[in-house]
C-alpha cells in the first residue's frame, strides 16, 4: 500500500485529508517510519457496554514530522496521557495521527490520509 508513496524515505506527494481534501502536509516534509501504534478508531463502533471504552486499531506506517509547525492544516486534541491526537483542522476528522509530548515529534498515519493533489470524492472517502 505505502511503497508507491515513498521516495527517498520521504512522502512523494502532498498529504491530504481523506474527507475534505484539505492539505495537511506538503510533499517531502514527512519521513517514513514503520512503528506499531494503537490509535483510536475514527468512528467508534461502541460495541461494548462500557461507553468509556475507546476502541483502537493498530497501525504501522507513519510519516514522522519533527516539528509541528511543518504541518499545513492540522489540529491538536487536548493531552491524553502523553499524547495529543492530530485531526484535520478543516473538518475535525481524526485522529489521523498523534503528537508525542515528550519528544515533540508527530506521527501521521498513512492509512488515515490521502496522498496526491487530485480532488477526493467525499462519498468514496467515507467508506
Amino acid at each position: 500500500m505505502c511503497e508507491n508513496e515513498i521516495l527517498n524515505n520521504k512522502n512523494k506527494q502532498n498529504v491530504r485529508c481523506r474527507y475534505c481534501n484539505s492539505l495537511i502536509l506538503r510533499k517531502e516534509q514527512g519521513e517514513y517510519l514503520k512503528l506499531q501504534i494503537d490509535l483510536p478508531l475514527m468512528h467508534q463502533k461502541n460495541t461494548t457496554k462500557d461507553v468509556n471504552t475507546i476502541e483502537t486499531e493498530e497501525l504501522v506506517d507513519f510519516w514522522l514530522v519533527n516539528d509541528m509547525f511543518i504541518f499545513e492544516n492540522v489540529g491538536f486534541s487536548n493531552t491524553v496521557g502523553k499524547r495529543k491526537y492530530l485531526i484535520c483542522a478543516d473538518c475535525d476528522m481524526g485522529p489521523v495521527g498523534y503528537h508525542d509530548i515528550a519528544t515533540k515529534k508527530c506521527y501521521l498515519a498513512m492509512q488515515r490520509v490521502q496522498h496526491g493533489n487530485e480532488l477526493v470524492k467525499i462519498e468514496n472517502a467515507l467508506t
